[in-house]
């Protein structure tokens, strides 16, 4: 039976005064559902194993293998994961480390999330001359070396837009039209099509492409074959999906994975971290 727990009633990053401190979550043992909140220490929030997403900044934030979501302090963010999802949290304090100042997914290396689990392993009042300290400023150091990803897609504060995001999130092969979800949330089609692009940038069509290349990316990177993720958005064909990720981001599957695995090789070379290191370049 699932725990009626929430992950933020059991620790408070806030009350510790070090740079960085370190959690690990296993949410069988918490309600899958982390409500909206805030600190001041900054996160990083690590899947090792199952799903999770998050929202921040009015986006969804979906947490892909060897990744991280980066959540600066003071955002109002909330979480979701599934029964099974292992994380990995760390807090810095703001000023620790050159971090990013706004929400972002972060490529994550193997050194980095040894690091974050081995620091979870510490009390949270370690002192300053302690092996702990040495090892918080050595993750905040590899933490800030680590280049941006794009696997988020905005959303917006409006209910309306929110539902439908929820609903794909979780579902994303449903094929409903502009006009079926204008139904469903009791509106105009017309008007939804305005309230799409006003509160997301983007048309709905735009929209939906996004999500799914950012489940297709997370699902692709965990080993998932491209006919189970194309199956899973709701494509007639293998060839439909491939094609639609090729018109987003200029290659097929294969190839955009091919050359992650170049950038990464180069990447490894330039920083000297062949053999630790898991590096990529920003897109």
């Amino acid at each position: 039976m699932a725990s009626s727990r929430s992950a933020v009633s059991v620790f408070d990053p806030d009350l510790a005064d070090q740079p960085a401190v370190a959690r690990l979550l296993d949410f069988a043992d918490y309600e899958a559902e982390v409500p909206v909140h805030v600190h001041r220490k900054g996160q990083l929030i690590l899947a090792l194993h199952g799903a999770v997403t998050c929202t921040a900044d009015d986006e969804i934030w979906i947490v892909p293998p060897n990744c991280g979501v980066w959540i600066p302090g003071g955002t109002p963010h909330s979480v979701r994961a599934t029964v099974n999802a292992q994380l990995s949290y760390l807090f810095a304090e703001p000023g620790a480390a050159n971090l990013p100042k706004v929400c972002c997914t972060l490529s994550i290396s193997p050194l980095v999330r040894e690091l974050v689990n081995r620091l979870a392993g510490e009390v949270s009042d370690y002192l300053p001359d302690s092996h702990a300290a040495r090892l918080a400023q050595v993750t905040l150091d590899e933490l800030a070396g680590m280049p941006r990803e794009h696997f988020n897609l905005p959303i917006s504060g409006d209910p309306k837009i929110r539902a439908i995001a929820d609903a794909l999130t979780i579902e994303p092969s449903d094929r409903s039209t502009l006009g079926d979800w204008a139904k469903r949330v009791a509106m105009s089609e017309r008007s939804l099509a305005r309230l799409m692009i006003r509160e997301t940038g983007l048309t709905f069509g735009r929209w939906r492409q996004q999500l799914h290349l950012v489940v297709a990316l997370r699902e692709l990177a965990s080993g998932a074959a491209v006919q189970t993720v194309a199956d899973k958005l709701g494509y007639e064909s293998v060839n439909a999906f491939i094609t639609m990720f090729k018109k987003a981001l200029g290659s097929t599957p294969a190839q955009y994975f091919a050359q992650r695995r170049v950038r990464l090789s180069q990447s490894r070379i330039k920083t000297g971290a062949i053999g630790v290191g898991d590096r990529t370049h920003n897109r």
